[in-house]
């Protein structure tokens, strides 16, 4: 690997979190953030136009998710490798992220290596000893803003009515609905108040 910088390109679709990332990266040597996009389509475009060696996706942005754009550029030739911000939702990110965190993934992942941040990896290490999770480990995988659409969905709330008492897009209520769905494993709207009521989330 030579010492040119790391070409990066930076997804998500708040422009604040944008510059946020950007700021980082290049307030240190070794990072060049070669381009921005705002949605997934956009990602792909660019991914495939300017060559980076690493995309940073947010996992959830209007059109296609992250998790689908990153199936995707595996399929291009030479692809980018891909470092996906799972844990932000808002502009809140770019002040409470630790920087260094983020320079070390980058790095680590275009060596080809996994990285995963602490709580994540904390919860794969447990998964391999063979730890059993207790009640409360599902409720420990959401997100704030994911246990607050869970609350809303839980007292009959619509997803518009949910994007609009929290600020976000409808496609983003969308997004975090079928994130917990997933993290969750559950696939009715009945089971997730079912949950919501049996973790104390809403009350009866």
């Amino acid at each position: 690997m030579t010492d040119r910088p790391i070409r990066v390109l930076v997804a998500d679709d708040h422009t604040i979190v944008r510059s946020g990332i950007r700021h980082v990266l290049e307030g240190e040597p070794g990072f060049d953030v070669v381009g921005e996009a705002s949605n997934g389509t956009e990602a792909f475009e660019l991914a495939t136009e300017l060559h980076p060696d690493v995309v940073v996706l947010d996992i959830s942005m209007p059109g296609e998710s992250g998790l689908q754009i990153a199936a995707r550029l595996g399929t291009v030739p030479s692809p980018p490798r891909v470092l996906i911000l799972s844990m932000h939702d808002n502009a809140e990110y770019v002040l409470e992220t630790a920087a260094t965190e983020l320079r070390s993934a980058i790095r680590a992942i275009c060596r080809g290596e996994s990285y995963f941040s602490p709580p994540v990896a904390s919860r794969l290490s447990a998964a391999v000893r063979g730890e059993h999770e207790t009640r409360a480990a599902p409720l420990e995988q959401l997100t704030g803003r994911e246990r607050e659409v869970l609350e809303g969905i839980a007292r009959g709330r619509t997803n518009k009515e949910i994007a609009a008492d929290l600020g976000i897009s409808y496609r983003t209520v969308e997004t975090h609905r079928e994130s917990l769905m997933n993290k969750l494993q559950i696939r009715t709207v009945a089971e997730l108040t079912r949950f919501a009521l049996g973790a104390g989330i809403v009350e009866p």
